[in-house]
């Protein structure tokens, strides 16, 4: 039976990414009933799509997401760097579906402040977007050799590994990015008097208060669905980062997908859609 949750929060999915964990998410997004589903950015991978991968359990979380719209979720998509095409939508909105490049939620009395948090980044602006969509090529590669790595170990019943985790966590430069990003989006939260401020974009989950001369907020950053497969969930007054374990879904059946005619069409739709959005970049 899936879990009631007044909100829940997923962030850099990567749809068309081949360090897209789309089952698991669909797993995951199967198992909530949240009252409303916040997407909060680089949800579908712009940046990379090509025709040539985008695999069944890619469309089957987009079919999942469709489906809790029909029966009631609210669902508010904030765009990202990555998707950052549906931008010029900004502010859209279709009967539960809400597009917009950030949203304000006041809920039990507090002022939430939620956004993807690219506009904080140099490094998706300018000449510097190129490199950084290189690093992405780069990246991708890394995490296919990653669980090639990772399955050979399964095999001989050895602990994964993560080598962009390494990477990231042994750079101090990137170490003094993430922690300049989280004050500078702190101060800012503060500034204006939020309770919380709710990011995505660095995919580094977590929940923790920050302070400055002027007050204090609790930053939330719900991860991401490549490497740490987490999301933020709201309910009885408090947020909760949750973490995706694969013995929590051991005895999950292997869903046997029976397509009608319009979930067909829906699929081709997005799939043409994603692919003109990339081009216009």
């Amino acid at each position: 039976m899936a879990r009631s949750l007044s909100v829940a929060v997923i962030s850099d999915v990567h749809l068309g990414t081949y360090g897209c964990h789309a089952t698991e998410l669909l797993n995951y997004l199967k198992s909530i009933d949240p009252q409303i589903l916040i997407l909060n950015g680089d949800i579908i991978d712009g940046w990379q799509f090509s025709k040539r991968y985008f695999p069944q359990s890619h469309f089957e979380v987009i079919n999942e997401i469709f489906k809790k719209v029909s029966e009631g979720t609210r669902v508010v998509y904030i765009t990202g760097n990555h998707d950052e095409t549906l931008r010029r939508y900004s502010d859209m909105e279709i009967g539960n579906i809400l597009l917009t490049d950030k949203f304000l939620l006041n809920i039990d009395g507090k002022k939430m402040w939620i956004f993807h948090g690219d506009v904080f980044d140099n490094t998706t602006k300018g000449s510097a977007k190129i490199i950084a969509r290189l690093g992405g090529k780069g990246y991708d590669l890394l995490i296919l050799l990653n669980r090639a790595i990772n399955f050979c170990l399964k095999l001989l019943k050895r602990g994964k590994v993560s080598f962009s985790k390494r990477v990231k966590n042994g750079v101090k430069k990137a170490i003094t990015y993430i922690n300049n990003f989280e004050q500078t989006i702190s101060d800012l939260a503060i500034e204006k008097k939020y309770d919380y401020v709710i990011c995505g974009h660095i995919h580094q989950p977590i929940i923790k208060t920050i302070e400055n001369e002027e007050g204090s907020v609790v930053y939330l950053n719900s991860g991401d669905w490549i490497e740490n497969l987490t999301a933020l969930e709201y309910n009885h007054n408090q947020w909760n980062l949750y973490q995706y374990t694969e013995h929590e879904f051991a005895d999950q059946p292997k869903s046997k997908k029976l397509y009608k005619k319009h979930e067909v069409n829906l699929e081709l739709d997005i799939l043409q859609y994603i692919h003109s959005t990339k081009a216009a970049i």
